[in-house]
């Protein structure tokens, strides 16, 4: 994770040079390193989903996801800050959020470098609840067909899915609320409440999900992502107040399916293998929200919102195939 803060910091100042020099390119190239920032972000419920061990697994890991809360919400109401905190270094307006982007990263790296010291309490305590670092000779094929009626593969499912969702919606939401004449500051609200439903429910769906397991709280996720479909295409979509519920539903619903989908497919494989696969489960939400939002462009361009609602609540009823026991 170290390394993708030291990759995050060095996409954002990437991005802030191809704004300098209009580099279309180089910014292209430094968004997609940027990219590995936001991956190390989102492992670290993984990391701290380890150190809360069995029985604390969902806990731990909806804290991390609530800490991210602080910054997704915060985050907009700092574009004007670090605006003029670039105007006064000679920058464009826009970089500033990128500065703020290196700051946030190299600390990052700097606490994660420090408490991997060796003579750092902390490391101990993690190391023992982690357990030995030798990488035994399964292969994920082998551990995740042993691990019972809950195979890592239906995690990914889950996962990707339920990015799916949410991505292809609110990749049009704003758009649709700003075509229909609102201000940005409304949309900036809306989004606001939607980030909220998807990140501050955390701790208490971890808390849950030690309690009854990930595959319950990641059902009733998609559950909600159906709801929310079907919900949204059948309400008044010009009123402010119907969308704010739709898009707050829609963020709970992605809530409870990433913390229900995390838990799983830690739970899918013994700790040697769980990095690689934790992995790949980032894999399958990013590869979901690469394709869900042009998709999502198609799908209104050629029907409507109500079209990508429906299309999103069967894409998630489809989901709940795979969370069915074998047998």
């Amino acid at each position: 994770m170290i390394l993708g803060y030291v990759l995050g910091a060095l996409g954002a100042a990437l991005v802030i040079f191809a704004a300098v020099s209009s580099n279309f390119v180089t910014l292209l190239a430094g968004s997609i390193v940027l990219g590995a920032g936001n991956a190390a972000i989102f492992l670290t419920r993984y990391a701290a989903g380890e150190l809360g061990g069995e029985a604390a697994r969902g806990r731990s890991l909806g804290v991390v996801l609530f800490a991210t809360a602080f910054g997704a919400i915060l985050s907009p109401n700092l574009l004007g800050p670090g605006g003029e905190v670039a105007r006064m270094l000679g920058l464009p307006p826009l970089t500033g959020l990128y500065l703020l982007a290196i700051l946030s990263f190299v600390i990052s790296a700097i606490l994660l470098a420090a408490i991997s010291y060796p003579g750092v309490p902390y490391l101990g305590q993690g190391a023992a609840l982690l357990g030995p670092r030798e990488m035994t000779r399964s292969t994920p094929q082998q551990a995740i067909s042993s691990r019972g009626i809950w195979p890592a593969r239906v995690a990914l499912v889950v996962l990707g899915a339920t990015n799916l969702v949410m991505v292809s919606v609110m990749a049009v939401a704003p758009v649709h609320l700003s075509t229909h004449g609102h201000s940005l500051d409304l949309v900036g609200i809306v989004i606001g409440v939607h980030v909220a439903g998807m990140f501050v429910p955390s701790p208490v769906s971890g808390r849950i999900a030690d309690r009854i397991g990930g595959v319950p709280i990641a059902a009733l996720g998609i559950l909600l992502l159906v709801v929310t479909g079907i919900a949204g295409a059948l309400v008044n979509q010009d009123s402010v107040a119907w969308i704010i519920v739709v898009l707050a539903v829609l963020g709970i619903g992605w809530n409870l399916g990433i913390v229900g989908g995390s838990m799983l497919l830690a739970a899918s494989v013994p700790p040697d293998l769980r990095p690689r696969t934790e992995g790949l489960g980032e894999v399958a939400m990013g590869v979901a929200a690469g394709v869900g939002a042009p998709i999502a462009g198609m799908v209104v361009s050629i029907g409507s919102l109500s079209t990508l609602l429906l299309s999103g609540a069967g894409v998630a009823a489809l989901t709940f195939v795979f969370l069915r026991p074998k047998g």
